[in-house]
């Protein structure tokens, strides 16, 4: 980890060193501000949510961003941004969110909030530590009946994960030196469980109930993890945690939603103390992380050409954190309602969501950014632009990678040993039964058609396996093409596909990924 930091600390240096150079001419003179299509007073951007992502499924509803520019005298900068949203996704998914940010209501200090509401009844959940929890893709899917056509269909890998959240951010410039500092506190309930939709049918055929992945369906990874003891029973059920942060940046962009040249930086420690759960000492999960994002922007053709790079890592430096926020990615300033990670539309764009979790994170993003057409419509500014992008990252500190090596042993010695007590391991054991029916019918292959090799020659087949692959984690990668509609420079509607690779596990991680959302991711 000292490695890691160290590496980081020395691009962040560079970075800044560069950045100042580059932009020496920022604290020296002021350019001349062009008046010519400046926006002022109030300004909608009123969308309806329709949308499709590979992991959440189809997306409607409707969504907004309002600003506010004022007089235009600091346009295409606003004075204030508020953003609401209210959606849904077909795979069981619900959205409510509402965003505030502004530099000017208290001078000095730039006051970010947000509310936010998620119910996740369908939720991704692919295990710990990438190829270490071992990915069958013919058991990644939701469907309406299971194997048999009379039982109700659910998902290997997916579990419940309601989220509410309230964030706060503070961040104030130390003069024009581009250097401020940043703190804020957060307050998150997470709500953990099997998964439920809606959609599913119960026995009797009909879609009154809501189905668990008890009632007659394949275990899910999750209920194997609890069972095993690699997510212990105290976090079963998710908690409350206050968390906060503090740390400092440098900024330089000339633009903070769409620059064309500059770099920013950012370094904060984020924590949270185990106080709002009634836990026993030893089931406690207070933690320290710190999170170094370096961002930099070239012009290559004026602001119609940009090359965009993105370095970043995050990771525990004290403390143990529960399993249900290891996804959480955090950033000073929110580009997405709901940024986690690692794997997908705000970090590996390609691979499959929350694919690889682990304590800690390094990943890289790299954009060219074109934009080929401006015009003006129905009183407002327009540009299209295309970005080609590579994405690489993966898990550089593991999360209870020893419990899940002694459960899979716990469990292979039970399977072992003909006296053993078959009260035991109820999840595990049907896991396995349905298993060996999805196998002899063809539905799961026996073998893994990728380049996995484990001494048994059978992976897919037996449920130890599931519960740690004994595969070290890689690489991973991504790249693909997005398309992006910017209206006032500032409200961008965002189209991106995507590609994984990797050359080591075809398929391991995913397949392809498509998202309608909004912005760059950095």
């Amino acid at each position: 980890m000292k490695k890691i930091i160290l590496m980081l600390a020395f691009l962040a240096t560079a970075s800044i060193a560069f950045g100042a150079d580059m932009d020496a001419s920022r604290n020296k003179e002021k350019k001349q501000k062009d008046t010519t299509g400046v926006k002022t007073g109030l300004n909608f951007g009123p969308l309806p949510a329709i949308g499709y992502s590979t992991d959440l499924g189809w997306h409607y509803g409707a969504l907004t961003d309002i600003y506010w520019y004022g007089d235009g005298s600091k346009y295409p900068e606003y004075i204030w941004k508020a953003n609401v949203e209210v959606s849904r996704y077909s795979k069981g998914n619900t959205v409510f969110h509402t965003f505030f940010d502004t530099k000017y209501l208290v001078p000095g200090v730039r006051i970010s909030a947000a509310v936010s509401y998620f119910l996740n009844n369908t939720y991704n959940f692919y295990g710990f530590n990438g190829n270490a929890s071992l990915y069958s893709p013919k058991l990644d899917k939701i469907v309406k009946l299971n194997y048999d056509g009379k039982t109700p269909g659910m998902g290997t890998y997916i579990m419940k994960r309601d989220i509410f959240r309230v964030m706060t951010c503070f961040q104030g410039e130390f003069g024009n030196s581009g250097f401020g500092w940043a703190a804020g506190l957060n307050y998150t309930w997470f709500r953990c469980g099997d998964a439920r939709n809606r959609g599913l049918m119960d026995e009797t055929g009909g879609r009154k109930n809501r189905i668990d992945v008890w009632e007659g369906n394949i275990p899910s990874l999750y209920s194997l993890y609890l069972e095993n003891g690699i997510i212990p029973q105290a976090e079963a059920a998710g908690g409350h945690h206050l968390e906060l942060k503090a740390g400092f940046f440098y900024d330089t962009r000339d633009h903070e939603n769409m620059p064309s040249k500059g770099t920013n930086v950012e370094v904060y420690f984020f924590g949270s103390p185990d106080i709002l759960n009634k836990r026993a000492k030893e089931d406690r999960t207070s933690y320290l992380k710190l999170a170094v994002h370096v961002k930099q922007f070239f012009p290559l053709v004026s602001d119609k050409l940009v090359l965009g790079m993105h370095a970043a890592y995050q990771g525990i430096i004290a403390g143990k954190a529960p399993f249900y926020s290891l996804q959480s990615i955090q950033s000073l300033n929110m580009k997405q309602i709901n940024t986690e990670g690692l794997g997908s539309t705000c970090t590996l764009r390609g691979t499959t969501s929350n694919r690889f979790m682990g304590n800690g994170y390094a990943w890289a993003n790299l954009e060219l950014r074109w934009k080929f057409v401006t015009f003006d419509w129905i009183n407002q500014h327009w540009a299209l632009a295309l970005n080609p992008f590579f994405d690489l990252g993966g898990i550089v500190q593991p999360y209870r990678l020893q419990a899940m090596k002694n459960a899979r042993d716990s469990y292979v010695d039970w399977k072992n040993d003909a006296g053993h007590d078959a009260s035991l391991y109820p999840a595990t054991q049907r896991f396995q039964q349905q298993l060996d029916e999805l196998v002899a019918n063809g539905s799961v292959e026996k073998k893994a058609k990728n380049s996995f090799k484990l001494e048994d020659g059978s992976v897919y087949a037996n449920a130890e396996n599931y519960l740690y692959s004994g595969v070290k984690d890689n690489i991973h990668l991504g790249a693909g093409m997005g398309l992006h509609v910017i209206m006032n420079t500032n409200f961008n509607i965002s189209f991106e596909f995507a590609k994984c690779i990797n050359p080591f596990f075809k398929g391991n991680d995913g397949v392809w990924g498509m998202n309608v959302g909004l912005n760059y991711i950095f």
